[in-house]
């Protein structure tokens, strides 16, 4: 099963944020033994990135984001994915944007906390996900 995560899901992985980090560690884990093949769209890493340099050093950051690649490819966004992002009807252009790669990238699923996100196919919550299905 191949799933996307969006950034604030994989945030709470790294970060370790309460009380989200049960459920987005279980995801990562899954993707480390295989069961599950992870992606995040190139633009997703950047905020990422630039999220996590706020509170850690450069290096810190930057061997987060080793890590990452080591679970996760990342997908790449290019100027026909933003301009296809631009007309669909979503408030936030960033989850048009992972909505669009993940499409194209044949995702079965996209894993965000977002509310307005998970109103759109294929969106789906971390706990949810993980009850879905039989891991």
């Amino acid at each position: 099963m191949k799933i996307m995560l969006d950034t604030n899901v994989v945030l709470d992985a790294i970060a370790a944020r309460e009380p989200f980090r049960k459920d987005t560690d279980a995801i990562f884990a899954l993707i480390g033994k295989n069961i599950l093949t992870g992606y995040v769209t190139a633009s997703s890493v950047t905020d990422i990135y630039y999220v996590l340099r706020r509170k850690l050093s450069d290096d810190t950051c930057r061997k987060a984001l080793w890590h990452l690649f080591d679970l996760f490819s990342a997908v790449p966004v290019f100027q026909e994915d933003c301009e296809e992002a631009l007309g669909v009807p979503m408030e936030d252009f960033e989850d048009a944007l992972i909505y669009v790669c993940a499409r194209k990238s044949g995702v079965d699923y996209i894993v965000t906390r977002d509310e307005g996100f998970l109103k759109t196919n294929n969106a789906i919550s971390p706990s949810d996900f993980l009850a879905l299905a039989p891991f």
